[in-house]
């Protein structure tokens, strides 16, 4: 794996990090120095650009929108992505990567630095809960459940849980069940949990890129080398799912309780009617790396990537239409807007994306 492209967009479009790769990253102790810094606050800086600078990730807070980025920027939209403003203080200059909300009010952002930022006014004030730069591995996504659940994931296995909301941190040794030998019936030939036969790898240290909920207790996991993980008890434990690909994984897009999606390098995306036992390659005209999706009303969907690329499908992903957009700039992430219209973030900011007919739902979407 390019050991830049882990961390999704930010080292992918600006080189913002090299680190080792996984499998050969050794343990270092924190100096007398990195423990001094981790008590350090440096806030991001005010810019008047702000909403059109690199921008990783987004979430809906109620009906506010929120989007995270470079240099520790977050910028809110309180009109569905027309306009943005950033928030005056937020106490990191740390790449932010990861944000999600339990309620329209509590959220917590993730980034570099294991950075991990609070708020309870639906993102006009945050505070540092969790700073840990001497770990040396980012961290990637976050996810909110009920009752103050909170897991952030990153770089290395790097696993955090919260059961107060993002308060106080607990690391978490990742180590999920092997796949079992000879499940499923994947349509491909799939990679093997731990490669090499090497033990200790399969449970700890690959990238997990993305952490996503799939209901009724479901929680998946998007990973390095092909990775991929699901838990049935909300996070308690994880199990390695049988991979169709053995490239990285960037992205997971629970469609039903058995459906889904995941996508990653070189435009792979694949589709799985059984809660990834087994998968099917769909077409998506493209070799960008695809790195968000999300759900629209009328039951499309839609991934984006890197070069601009959005995918949009009315056939809950059996298929999908490419729409290249002009500028070509890397897309990161998108929730839905109103009138049918995507928010997304990515190089180039937050933006709103029209798909083709305006208002009109996706060609073949359920009404």
């Amino acid at each position: 794996m390019d050991p830049k492209s882990f961390s999704v967009l930010g080292a992918a479009l600006i080189g913002a990090l090299a680190c080792a790769p996984a499998a050969t990253r050794a343990a270092e102790p924190a100096s007398a120095a990195a423990e001094a810094a981790a008590e350090q606050v440096r806030a991001a800086e005010p810019a008047r650009l702000a909403a059109r600078g690199l921008l990783i990730a987004i979430a809906p807070a109620g009906e506010r929108l929120v989007a995270v980025g470079d240099r520790g920027i977050i910028v809110l939209s309180d009109d569905r992505g027309a306009s943005w403003q950033q928030v005056a203080y937020v106490p990191t200059q740390a790449l932010l990567t990861g944000v999600c909300f339990l309620d329209p009010q509590h959220g917590v952002a993730v980034g570099h630095d294991q950075v991990i930022l609070t708020t309870g006014d639906a993102g006009r004030t945050w505070k540092r809960s969790h700073y840990a730069p001497q770990a040396q591995g980012p961290l990637l996504d976050v996810w909110c459940g009920a009752g103050g659940e909170v897991i952030a994931v990153g770089a290395y296995s790097a696993y955090l849980r919260s059961v107060d909301g993002g308060a106080s941190w607990r690391e978490v040794a990742f180590k999920p069940a092997a796949a079992p030998a000879g499940a499923g019936g994947a349509s491909h030939a799939p990679a093997a949990a731990a490669p090499g036969g090497d033990e200790e790898r399969a449970g700890g240290g690959y990238h997990l890129n993305r952490i996503v909920a799939g209901g009724a207790g479901r929680l998946y996991i998007a990973g390095e080398a092909g990775h991929l993980y699901r838990s049935d008890d909300g996070g308690a434990s994880w199990h390695t799912l049988l991979s169709p690909y053995e490239g990285s994984f960037f992205g997971v897009l629970p469609l039903s309780a058995e459906s889904l999606l995941a996508f990653g390098l070189r435009g792979h995306l694949y589709r799985s009617a059984d809660a990834g036992r087994s998968w099917q390659a769909v077409d998506t005209g493209t070799v960008a790396m695809l790195t968000g999706a999300t759900r629209l009303d009328g039951g499309a969907l839609a991934v984006v990537g890197l070069s601009g690329v959005v995918l949009l499908s009315g056939d809950g992903g059996h298929s999908f239409t490419l729409l290249q957009q002009a500028d070509r700039a890397g897309l990161s992430a998108a929730v839905p807007a109103d009138d049918g219209r995507l928010a997304v973030v990515g190089e180039n900011g937050a933006r709103l994306i029209t798909p083709p007919g305006g208002n009109a739902p996706v060609p073949g979407a359920s009404p």
